[in-house]
């Protein structure tokens, strides 16, 4: 549970001011995640280290200005929503690429729930909230068979025999994602957290990502290059300049950083940029 002075600091970061929860409410606080905290793997470029501690997520994203993955985006969220009377539940998901899910990917993705909201389209009241997939919703779903346009991305969501299975549009990042109906703790994800941030064969740990979502679309870094999917849909041009690279990542993403940091997230990214040209060329 967020106290007092952190659930401020968390709702000014997102621009609202608390109110009882609802289905607007919420639909109100999911936008402004989406849009004001940003989707980021930096933190491992830049030798941060970061674990899936809670609190240390909500001070994160609440007092210094940061985002991160899904354990930490969905996990703070789900303690801003606690802490606003929601009644949340966390689930054990595993996004998956077109050859489906594997049983290596489920733990790879937080998911939550919200209870307890219906609305006149959806009586039963059940939610699917997902601020961690970094381009896919924008808004919380109806827990329910359906699909749903989302700005340039047509969403699906299907009962599966142990939960649901959401389809992402085929100009996403990812194919699909499952999740269990069964609650879960942060625990399930301690193992599986720890490969994702640390391991060379990790794709967060060989490419560095940002990505931020709004209402028409998405923009996205990666490594060097910075691209925009939706209303103003742009080709990626790398940005090979340091302080233009570091200008997008404030003025896109939100994101500063203080000066080791930077040094060492610029220097690797560089480096992997350097490595990928020569790559390509050859």
């Amino acid at each position: 549970m967020l106290a007092g002075d952190l659930q401020t600091a968390y709702l000014r970061r997102l621009g609202l001011e608390a109110e009882p929860p609802s289905h607007d409410a919420l639909q109100r606080l999911h936008r402004a995640q989406v849009e004001r905290v940003p989707y980021e793997t930096l933190w491992i470029h830049g030798g941060e280290g970061w674990g899936i501690d809670l609190a240390d997520a909500v001070e994160r994203i609440a007092v210094r200005g940061r985002g991160g993955y899904c354990f930490h985006l969905n996990g703070a969220f789900s303690e801003l929503l606690t802490s606003l009377g929601y009644d949340v539940t966390r689930h054990v998901g595993g996004v998956h690429g077109p050859g489906g899910l594997t049983a290596a990917e489920m733990t790879n993705h937080l998911v939550l729930t919200v209870g307890g909201l219906p609305t006149d389209e959806h009586s039963e009241g059940t939610w699917y909230v997902d601020v961690g997939l970094g381009d896919a919703l924008h808004e919380a779903l109806p827990l329910a068979a359906g699909t749903h346009q989302e700005g340039p991305f047509l969403l699906a969501i299907e009962p599966t025999d142990e939960g649901w299975h959401l389809t992402h549009d085929p100009s996403g990042d990812f194919a699909g994602m499952a999740w269990r109906a069964a609650p879960a703790s942060m625990d399930d994800f301690a193992e599986r957290h720890r490969w994702l941030s640390t391991d060379p064969a990790s794709g967060f740990v060989r490419v560095a990502t940002a990505q931020r979502r709004d209402a028409t679309g998405v923009d996205t870094l990666r490594g060097l290059v910075l691209t925009r999917i939706g209303e103003g849909t742009a080709p990626g041009e790398p940005l090979t300049d340091r302080d233009d690279w570091f200008a997008a990542l404030a003025d896109v993403f939100g994101l500063c950083f203080d000066a080791p940091v930077a040094h060492r997230l610029w220097r690797r990214c560089r480096a992997a940029h350097e490595a990928w040209e020569a790559t390509d060329r050859s």
